[in-house]
């Protein structure tokens, strides 16, 4: 048995060069932490939500302090992290053989700016919590958004990650993005740009492209794809990535479950109303309403069982 596992561990340790492409990272500095990162989105919805996720019974003084510890150790383990994604990302870059000075003041700067906008990013939060309460009729309190809506969890990550994606932090955002779509069955690019009092309702299925930009006051239902039309190539067939390939949705508009509207230069106007299960790949102008013509139904009455 002895002879047969060092047999298979060696041609595990084999494939690790040899198969291509090299998918190990070996000898190759330290990544970020996906354990951590999950662990500072925790202290960041701490902060955002005292008293529902940790800090209760505390009086004033004692939430002052707590809050205070909290944005300390997210300042101390974010530029940590954001610290070994610039270096890693320079490395690739064959840049530098090892980590550096310049990539630390970097993270820095970046951990610092972000800090600065904590209390904007919970002033956001709070019009996305109100703008859940208004927009949807079950919800009872604002407690029982911020305890249990997904769509709410998956904003607030959304915010966060979007902050460190538009400072170009590699890695991270997309940890922070993934982690919330395995949480929520909602999927939105840190690179999408969402504007405030937005609200996802039911939320599962929901897909926001990266390069979506949504306005102020939208509403989306579960299963809403906000999408690429195609994929441009270059001249040599590599993916161009840095097109405006999503839809931009403007303010107060509303999109129904499974709906579908893909393309960059896809424009839904001011105050529109999506229906359910549209397909659009065109713009629409403000104050429209789209929806698929109604099919006909029928009604098939079959003959009842005689009794034995």
């Amino acid at each position: 048995m002895n002879s047969k596992l060092d047999a298979v561990t060696q041609a595990i340790f084999d494939s690790y060069d040899t198969c291509k492409p090299v998918l190990h990272h070996i000898e190759r500095g330290v990544l970020p932490s996906r354990t951590v990162i999950i662990n500072i989105l925790g202290a960041f919805r701490e902060v955002f939500f005292p008293g529902y996720f940790g800090m209760a019974g505390l009086d004033a003084a004692g939430v002052r302090r707590r809050v205070r510890d909290l944005v300390t150790e997210i300042g101390e383990d974010l530029t940590q992290q954001v610290f070994l994604c610039l270096c890693h990302e320079r490395k690739l870059r064959a840049e530098i053989a090892s980590d550096c000075d310049e990539c630390r003041q970097t993270a820095r700067k970046i951990v610092a700016e972000i800090v600065d906008e904590l209390p904007e990013l919970r002033r956001k939060l709070a019009g996305d919590v109100e703008a859940a309460y208004i927009g949807d009729p079950a919800a009872r309190s604002f407690d029982e958004i911020i305890l249990s809506y997904p769509g709410l969890q998956a904003v607030m990550i959304h915010r966060i990650a979007h902050s460190l994606y538009r400072r170009n932090v590699p890695l991270i955002p997309r940890i922070m993005s993934e982690y919330s779509h395995g949480r929520t069955g909602i999927d939105i690019h840190p690179g999408a740009q969402i504007g405030e009092r937005f609200f996802i309702d039911h939320g599962t299925g929901v897909v926001i492209g990266e390069t979506c930009i949504i306005g102020n006051n939208v509403k989306l239902y579960q299963g809403v794809t906000l999408g690429a039309l195609s994929f441009p190539k270059t001249p040599d067939g590599q993916l161009v990535r840095d097109s405006k390939r999503h839809p931009t949705i403007e303010d107060e508009v509303v999109i129904y479950s499974g709906a579908t509207i893909l393309g960059g230069e896809t424009v839904i106007g001011r105050s529109s109303v999506i229906g359910g299960n549209v397909w659009l790949t065109h713009s629409v102008a403000p104050g429209s309403k789209v929806v698929i013509e109604e099919p006909e139904i029928r009604i098939i009455t079959r003959p009842a069982k005689s009794g034995t």
